[in-house]
């Protein structure tokens, strides 16, 4: 589960490709000379150290969403919706010299003359610039990651949403549909020895991107049918490209994806660094995370024991029975509530009107006007998430967000169904329903495309720390406020047994040598996962490694706000106050919040 949106836009830092050393340095120079010296010389101009922070950030926006155009689209700014980003070695080197250059000039603004908000915002700057160097000259996922290389979203994006006319839309997506083989080829090129999962999980999303392309968009050139004959060639170019793509995916790539998925140790804290923005090490996540384990599976037993004698009438005495005898018996009762194919989306959208109403009626945190809609999850973008909330672009004006479920595949059995609706039974229906939409993504979300800043960096830049531990806190705060009871709380608890061991597992696959099987031990055992979440989870983890310790860190981050502030003003406490005032600064990462609230 995670927020769409801002997940993708870490794709365009994703990869860049480490040029040759000597072609590198010429670039770098050439980059320093042509761009940064404009920086330079205004930086070193202008009195007003605001004003200049302000002009460069907006510049290096610029730059930066030209060469991110599927990126640019989500967030809602669509000057290059006909283009594909430039993954070439020239564009790779372009990528390297255009941070390189604006990381120098930023180190040149006097941060002590900038306004608070400033300080916090150049800081965020800094990192992202950082992170794109580290993405593009150490991590290289160019070479062994063929998933950033899909163009499914870049199809997708331009049709989900009705920012403009159909045409304008439309003509875009053909411009897009003309360079997709180019991008393809361009994959061809760069790909070599991926991680073995990385390339199986192409092959099996590239049908979906076929379907798009072929059937997806038959239902918009409906509606525009004097444009049909101008997609015939290039419609038919993409599919073909789409189509030699997946068999060179199968019997080229596949045959020598022998590389080690594990980024190891010292990539591991690097990244995590960039992906967090905390202050937290490694070891220190790790070591509150096995606390935390230990104390949440006491609260579960605590929870589970009431149920245990309602549903359980001729039950031993429950000083006999372990813990997981008792939470295991309870949570597989829960289990037996269970949607279907069929009922979910409805179910979900019920769920989501009494939430809503619920929020209002405790007055827990204001609540947007901006609608929601839920919708089934396209088929090219299943094989890593249940759910996803997709919010409109902080750049996009009045847009729709969007709620997606991803419903069983149809090649799965009966029991691979009933094992994913054991899973994500009524209860836990209700908790991702809270988590992605109300009060969680969608309340958070739609609060900080509402935050005004000398600088659009916190939208555009989005902590997924704070964004992902809004929505496990939101998951805590239901149920504190009453909803669901001791049912919903079950979920709500194997939910935070879930985040904790996300961070356990995804330190101990990356940075150690955690297998399968232990990861899976961990999970069902100590987690009470069904073995298809499980088997799931270990596949995600091996595909995006940090983005898992973003729930657990991002969670105890903004706990501690609270701790904090509840401490400081004392009896003064109020739900409301607190959660408007925390959701107010858009969504930087959680030590700037801390800084902002004067914690």
């Amino acid at each position: 589960m995670l927020w769409h949106n801002q997940v993708r836009s870490h794709g365009t830092g994703s990869g860049p490709r480490q040029a040759s050393t000597a072609l590198l340095f010429g670039v770098l120079i050439l980059g320093v000379i042509g761009v940064g010296a404009v920086w330079l010389g205004s930086c070193a101009k202008g009195p007003d150290s605001d004003a200049e922070f302000v002009g460069l950030a907006s510049r290096y926006i610029d730059g930066m969403l030209a060469r991110s155009p599927v990126w640019a689209t989500s967030l809602g700014d669509h000057r290059f919706d006909s283009e594909l980003p430039d993954l070439s070695l020239a564009g790779i080197e372009e990528e390297i010299a255009f941070n390189g250059a604006y990381h120098d000039s930023l180190a040149l603004i006097d941060v002590g003359r900038l306004s608070q908000d400033n300080v916090i915002d150049h800081a965020i700057l800094r990192e992202h610039i950082e992170s794109s160097l580290f993405r593009a000259t150490e991590l290289r996922e160019y070479q062994w990651n063929p998933l950033i290389y899909n163009p499914g979203d870049a199809i997708y994006s331009l049709l989900a949403r009705d920012y403009a006319p159909l045409e304008e839309r439309l003509a875009s997506v053909r411009d897009r549909l003309e360079k997709l083989p180019e991008m393809l080829a361009t994959a061809r090129a760069n790909l070599d020895n991926p991680p073995v999962i990385f390339t199986e999980t192409a092959i099996s999303q590239n049908p979906g991107t076929i379907n798009l392309v072929m059937d997806g968009l038959q239902d918009y050139l409906e509606q525009a049918p004097h444009l049909k004959s101008s997609f015939v060639r290039p419609r038919a170019r993409a599919i073909a490209a789409l189509d030699e793509y997946g068999r060179w995916l199968e019997e080229d790539l596949l045959p020598r994806s022998q590389g080690d998925f594990r980024i190891g140790a010292d990539l591991y804290r690097k990244k995590l660094r960039f992906s967090l923005s905390s202050d937290l090490t490694p070891k220190e996540i790790l070591e509150r995370a096995e606390q935390d384990l230990a104390e949440t599976r006491r609260q579960l037993r605590i929870v589970a024991e009431p149920l245990f004698r309602e549903y359980f009438t001729d039950a031993q005495a429950l000083s006999e029975l372990s813990d997981q005898e008792v939470i295991g018996s309870v949570l597989a009762r829960l289990a037996q509530d269970r949607p279907n194919d069929e009922t979910i989306v409805p179910q979900a959208e019920s769920d989501l009107a009494l939430l809503t109403e619920f929020v209002r009626e405790r007055d827990l945190v204001r609540v947007p006007d901006e609608p929601v809609g839920l919708i089934v999850m396209p088929e090219h973008q299943r094989g890593l998430y249940i759910g996803y909330c997709d919010s409109p672009g902080p750049l996009e004006a009045d847009g729709e967000t969007f709620y997606a479920i991803a419903p069983t595949p149809v090649d799965w059995d009966e029991e691979r169904k009933e094992s994913f609706y054991k899973e994500y039974n009524d209860y836990m229906l209700q908790n991702l329903t809270i988590h992605e939409a109300m009060p969680g993504h969608y309340l958070q979300l739609a609060h900080a495309n509402q935050f005004q800043g000398s600088t659009p960096l916190r939208a555009i830049l989005g902590s997924g720390t704070f964004i992902e531990g809004w929505a496990t806190y939101a998951e805590q705060l239901m149920v504190e406020a009453g909803w669901g009871g001791p049912q919903v709380q079950m979920q709500q608890l194997k939910m935070r047994l879930r985040l904790i061991i996300n961070s356990i597992i995804d330190q101990k696959i990356h940075a150690g040598d955690m297998t399968e099987q232990e990861a899976l031990d961990l999970m069902m055992i100590q987690g009470f996962q069904e073995e298809g979440e499980a088997a799931g989870k270990w596949r995600r983890a091996a595909l995006t490694s940090t983005q898992l310790s973003t729930y657990y860190v991002g969670n105890i981050e903004i706990n501690d706000l609270r701790r904090d502030w509840e401490a400081k003003v004392g009896e003064r406490y109020d739900h409301r106050l607190f959660h408007d005032r925390l959701l107010s600064y858009g969504s930087p990462p959680p030590k700037f919040v801390r800084e902002l609230m004067g914690l």
